[in-house]
């Protein structure tokens, strides 16, 4: 019974490098996996956001830092990630990207596809094999991967970021299969509506393109979320810290819907 009553997620000892985390979904899991106790490699491009994250991460003591790489740069973000894992046993590996720009995808150059494939597929893949080897050695890690409820049923005109993040989706249920027996677990977030700059995005961009104004389009999008309201990116945060603690062990393989109901299949 004391184990049910027990709430507290501990990341105490862990390492967690959070991609994407100068703002955002990615921000707020640096957040809160410091909160619990984990030291917290951020990764981005921006300097500037990056150190300002660092400031306000709690547990300064564990001594959190960043690193910097442009995500559009496959070379760039690879040779980073290994010289990271030179320097660090990673333990919990969060893939976190800004997706792909929208529009239907009958009229997305093929370029689009390749692009996005490289930004989000092979960024992922390439980090985490580099932090494989000590996850192996460790018999312990989390792969962690921040998509979108697009994988369960495809979103209207996101047709680039609908494919590709399918093709996440299933890259990682493949690596659960192969990764469990070294005690490594891949799970995906899919968040739905999440108040951050993308959101603001696309709301903008519906508002121009369907010659609205922006509340129209706001209450539009609510009217199709059961909680009726946007979600928080603390909300999507708390969902990978428990992932990532050891209350989460046996879940492998699988989604965690974070939307407020709005995805419409289990």
């Amino acid at each position: 019974m004391d184990y049910f009553r027990s709430v507290e997620l501990s990341l105490s000892g862990k390492t967690a490098l959070v991609c994407g985390s100068s703002s955002g979904i990615g921000r707020a899991i640096a957040m809160e996996m410091a909160e619990s106790g984990a030291r917290i490699l951020l990764f981005a491009r921006n300097p500037g956001k990056l150190q300002a994250v660092i400031d306000a991460l709690p547990n300064a003591h564990l001594d959190h830092q960043y690193f910097t790489a442009d995500f559009q740069d496959i070379s760039e973000v690879k040779e980073t990630g290994f010289e990271i894992a030179q320097q660090f046993k990673v333990d919990i590996l969060v893939n976190n990207t800004g997706g792909p720009p929208p529009g239907p995808a009958h009229q997305a150059d093929a370029e689009e596809f390749i692009t996005a494939f490289q930004n989000h597929l092979i960024n992922n893949h390439n980090l985490m094999l580099a932090f494989l080897p000590g996850m192996k050695e460790n018999n312990w890690g989390r792969i962690i991967n921040v998509i979108s409820t697009s994988v369960k049923i495809p979103l209207p005109n996101l047709g680039v970021s609908n494919t590709i993040r399918g093709a996440v989706g299933n890259w990682s249920k493949t690596l659960a299969n192969e990764l469990g027996k070294f005690g490594i677990t891949v799970n995906n977030i899919l968040p739905g509506a999440t108040e951050t700059e993308r959101l603001e995005s696309i709301i903008a961009g519906k508002s121009q393109k369907l010659d609205k104004a922006r509340q129209e389009i706001e209450q539009e999008m609510l009217r199709e979320i059961p909680a009726g309201r946007f979600g928080k990116p603390e909300e999507v945060a708390y969902a990978a810290c428990f992932l990532a603690s050891e209350k989460a062990s046996y879940i492998n393989g699988t989604n965690i819907v974070v939307d407020g109901g709005r995805t419409g299949n289990l």
